[in-house]
This record gives C-alpha cells, sequence and structure tokens, in this order.
C-alpha cells in the first residue's frame, strides 16, 4: 500500500509540452508527468550531479536506518528537483508504516531540510514491504508504481547485527538484493541502481581491490539451505558454512556481492562498499548519530566510565568514515554508474566490469590509537552527567592483560555494586550490562586487531570527475576530513544524541566529572596503599620464617 505523505505534488509549469496541461491542477500530476514537467522547466544553474537527479524518482531501501536517513535527507535538500523518493518501509511494534515514516521525518536529521525546504513531504512516498519477505514483500500495486515511475535505486537495506542469526541475515542481505535486482529489471526508464555492501566482504584477504570476488557459497543454494532446513540445524551449522568469515553480516555481504555480477552485468549497476560510518561531520547537523555499533560503542562506553579496556592493538588503522561524506559518495557513485553505462552503450561495449566503489580511510589514515586519544580529549571537554564514573580506558594488545582488566575492573566491581544493589532489595542489573558489553567488544575484536590495505582508484576516479560545485555539494574526499576537529563534534555528537544529554547540562556534568575524578583517584590510592601492605606484611612474613629456619 502506498501512503503519500502531503497532498501536493505539483510545480507551475510554463509550458504543456509533456502531458501536464495549464488547465490541470498540479494534484492531477502523476509523478511521472511532475518528473517531465521538473525536466523542461529545468533551473539554469544545476551541477552535473544535480542535473542526474533533477526531475527523476528514486526508489530507497533501509531509508529508516542511519544511511538511509542521511541519503533521503541529502537527496531533498540538496536536489529540490526530485520528482519523488519512494521509501521502502515495513510496519513494526504495532506501529502501520504512515506512524513510522511521521517518526522518521520526526528524527532531529531533518531539521534543517525542514528549515530549508517546508514542504519537501510532497515529495516523499512510503511503500509497504519488508526486505525480509519474498518480493521485497511489496504489493502488486505498489509494485507496478514502482517499475513505472522510478529510475534510480539504493539499495541500503541490512541488517548490521555482525552476529545475526543465519536465517535471519540471509533473507535481509542476501535474498531481498536478488529481489530489489528483479525489480530494476522491470523499471522501463531505469537509469542507476547502487548497492551498499561494506569494505569487509571479503575481510579474510589483506588486501582488498576494487572487484567482485568469488563468494564462500552460491547464493541461490545459501537462500534454498535456509528456506528448507530448520531453524536449530541452521544455527548448528553456522560455524561451518562461515569457515574463514568471522561473522553472518561480512559473509552474507560476501555472498550478497556475486548476485550483482551474476544477474544485474547487463544494467546500470555498481557497489558502493563504505568502511566503518560513523557521525556525520558537517552536514546536516555536525556529530549527528543513531546508534551504538562499532567505535560509537566503544567511545559512548568509555565516556560514561563503563568501559576500561578493549582487546585491541592501538597501532592498526581504524577504518572509520564519517556519515554525511559517506552518503555524498554513495549519491555521486549513482551518477557515475549511470554515466559508465551510457558511455559504454554509446560506444556498442558490451562488458561485465561492474564498478565497484571501495570508500575507505587509508588515504587520511588514523590509528585505533589516535582514536582513543581524540575521544579521550573532547570526552573531557564534553563530560556527561550520567557517567557513572571517570574515564579510565585503554586499548590493550595482549590477550591476557585484557582479561586481567575484565576481571579485575569490570566483573568484579560489577559484583560489588549488584551484591549492595541486592542488599537494598533493587534488581541488580550490572552483570547483566557487562555480559552485553562483552558480546559487543567480542565481536569487535576480529576487527580491532587486523588491519587491511584497500584499492580504490574507482573511487579517487569518481572524485575527479566530479566539478568544483559537485565537490562542494558532495564534499566526499576523506583527504579533507582534519580528524581534530571531526573527533571533536563525533564525541559532541555522542552526547547530544546517543547519551541524550543536551549541552545545557554541561556546566553540572563538568561539576560531577571533577568529583568522579577525585573519587577516582582516591580510589586508586586506597588499593595502591593495601597492595603495599599486602606486600609488606608477605614480605615481614617470608622474613620471620626465613629467621626462624636459619635459627
Amino acid at each position: 500500500m502506498v501512503e503519500v505523505l502531503l497532498e501536493s505534488c505539483g510545480q507551475d509549469v510554463a509550458v504543456p509540452e509533456n502531458g501536464c496541461s495549464l488547465s490541470e491542477s498540479p494534484t492531477e500530476c502523476t509523478p511521472r508527468q511532475e518528473r517531465d514537467c521538473n525536466l523542461t522547466s529545468e533551473e539554469p544553474n544545476l551541477t552535473p550531479i544535480q542535473k542526474f537527479y533533477n526531475g527523476q524518482s528514486i526508489f530507497v531501501t533501509g531509508g529508516t536506518g542511519f544511511m538511509g536517513k542521511l541519503l533521503i535527507e541529502k537527496l531533498l535538500r540538496e536536489c529540490s528537483g526530485i520528482s519523488v523518493i519512494y521509501i521502502l518501509v515495513r510496519p513494526k511494534k504495532g506501529k502501520d508504516v504512515h506512524q513510522r515514516v511521521e517518526e522518521l521525518f520526526d528524527d532531529p536529521v531533518f531539521s534543517r531540510l525542514k528549515e530549508k525546504r517546508p514542504k519537501f513531504r510532497h515529495q516523499t512516498v512510503a511503500i509497504a514491504g519488508d526486505c525480509s519477505l519474498p518480493g521485497l514483500g511489496i504489493s502488486s500495486t505498489d509494485r507496478a508504481i514502482i517499475t513505472r515511475e522510478v529510475s534510480i535505486v539504493f539499495h541500503v537495506a541490512a541488517t548490521v547485527r555482525f552476529d545475526e542469526k543465519m536465517n535471519l541475515a540471509v533473507p535481509i542481505n542476501v535474498r531481498s538484493l536478488k529481489d530489489v535486482i528483479g525489480l530494476c529489471k522491470e523499471i522501463s526508464g531505469f537509469k542507476s541502481f547502487v548497492h551498499v555492501s561494506t569494505a569487509y566482504a571479503n575481510c579474510p584477504l589483506t588486501l582488498i581491490e576494487e572487484k567482485i570476488y568469488d563468494p564462500p557459497m552460491e547464493a541461490e543454494k545459501l537462500i534454498a539451505l535456509v528456506e528448507c532446513v530448520d531453524e536449530k540445524l541452521i544455527q548448528e551449522i553456522t560455524p561451518r558454512l562461515l569457515g574463514v568469515w568471522p561473522n553472518t553480516y561480512t559473509f552474507t555481504k560476501a555472498v550478497a556481492e556475486s548476485i550483482v555480477q551474476k544477474e544485474a552485468y547487463d544494467l546500470p549497476v555498481g557497489i558502493f562498499r563504505p568502511g566503518i560510518v560513523i557521525s556525520t561531520f558537517r552536514e546536516p547537523l555536525r556529530g549527528w548519530i543513531d546508534n551504538m555499533y562499532g567505535p560509537t560503542g566503544v567511545v559512548a562506553g568509555a565516556g560514561s566510565g563503563l568501559l576500561r579496556s578493549i582487546h585491541c592493538d592501538g597501532s592498526r588503522i581504524a577504518n572509520v568514515v564519517p556519515g554525511d561524506l559517506t552518503i555524498n559518495g554513495l549519491i555521486a557513485s549513482a551518477w557515475d554508474v549511470a554515466n559508465r553505462h551510457r558511455s559504454r552503450t554509446d560506444k556498442g561495449e558490451r562488458t561485465n566490469d561492474i564498478p565497484v566503489y571501495n570508500y575507505v580511510s587509508q588515504d587520511n589514515p588514523i590509528t585505533y590509537d589516535q582514536l582513543k586519544l581524540l575521544s579521550e580529549k573532547y570526552g573531557l571537554e564534553f563530560p556527561t552527567g550520567k557517567a557513572i564514573w571517570y574515564y579510565s580506558f585503554r586499548n590493550t594488545r595482549h590477550k591476557i592483560i585484557h582479561s586481567f582488566y575484565i576481571y579485575f575492573l569490570h566483573l568484579l566491581p560489577a559484583l560489588l555494586i549488584d551484591s549492595v544493589t541486592l542488599c537494598l532489595g533493587k534488581q541488580p542489573r550490572m552483570l547483566k550490562i557487562y555480559k552485553k558489553i562483552h558480546k559487543f567488544m567480542d565481536v569487535l575484536n576480529y576487527f580491532s586487531m587486523k588491519e587491511w590495505t584497500f584499492s580504490n582508484e574507482t573511487l579517487k576516479t569518481l572524485i575527479s570527475k566530479m566539478s568544483l560545485e559537485d565537490l562542494d555539494n558532495f564534499a566526499c574526499d576523506i583527504t579533507k576530513v582534519d580528524w581534530d576537529q571531526y573527533f571533536r563534534t563525533y564525541v559532541r555528537g555522542i552526547r547530544i544524541y546517543l547519551i541524550k544529554d543536551p549541552l545545557d547540562t554541561l556546566p553540572q556534568a563538568r561539576v560531577r566529572w571533577q568529583r568522579l575524578y577525585w573519587i577516582h583517584q582516591a580510589l586508586k590510592v586506597i588499593l595502591a596503599y593495601g597492595l603495599l601492605r599486602i606486600c609488606w606484611l608477605t614480605v615481614s612474613h617470608l622474613s620471620r620464617f626465613c629467621t626462624w629456619q636459619f635459627a
């Protein structure tokens, strides 16, 4: 079912050459007619990328996720000539599609768009569906609308939980891509399709080039296995299926890429592989983030005093990329995919060469130790009043030392706190919290202890093709990022958008932070005194024992 989010869809048209007569009201224009109207009334100062999107209708999966929100916001704000963005939305937790879309646009990330273009809602249409269902769960009516109106497709949807069960990860990460490609083949005015993968889809390799690798398993066989075999049995055989892949996320992403090569080689299609996407740098809000994945969870945990150690080689490069630059690169890649395909078509070339864009930070590297130092620097500048202890975090390379920290700095304090809580007749929860934290850290270990080399010539070539105006409007050059400035916005954003601690509480937070600092120092003195006392008593007893033995 289609939910049109605002009643109006028209723009004033000077010349009725495309089916929209002057006597017709704007609401009587179909999206395709409106797109034609937009093309004839094209603004003269549009950049090449803006011209590409002008008058086009776009279909987006994963629009309610972090990257999806940024993608929709940026397209609507920077490419105002877009006809309609169709957003695949699934009902969730008793909320229908309309309610979920209302919540989507209530997110602070759309605040700048609302100021610049308050009537943007008429350019968005919700499509009821679910990527975990066959055929994306789209009705035949909505499918007909998409195939008739859409020309550009972004497949952003994925389950990004590293430890997701295979029977859940495969339908969303693998089968849905197959279904989207099938949908694209039915679109009459198709221009471009970009599948969002991950830079770590082929993580068992140390050198990852911009090409599609052989999958760990044939996609059709994996889909059939998950559909036919009992869920419990799938869980039992998952380790054997994964092989050298560390988790179901990277495994299914690797399998999915092979679908693009096998079934979409003749389409204008590309694969966009971002690194670890974290908060925005400059737009639409500085430091906006809405999830705790990856380094963000570590920074938030350390800043709140919960996390004291992570098993990590601090000298390794942390392949983090800002969210806004990543989305700009994604938008530009769809433009490049269309240009490449048109160029090959004009020359009469037939090739299976699918462009792959590795969007990574190796041209402007930052190590995990640098990440830690900058997070600490600005964590102390923007402390949260919700912290339970003072900042005391370290990257620990050696597993045995990390295990020591886990037992004595995580589990022992949690046990003591839960014991006191239990004695007071309250529900203990610290051990449960640390159980989740440790599970989260175990998932990150594989990535925090290794380093990869990526080729990104296709991405660099894309940037070289962009006009100066597009490089400004769709900034995606990672070499231009000042990490010191970035981490100031990053840590500040975590405080505001994740911990939900507004900046007006900063004075009280700093007072509390100072108090926690002295408590932390006092505890260290007490523990040091206790350790010295134990050592002194031990030495004294040994001395007396030796004196007695030789007497």
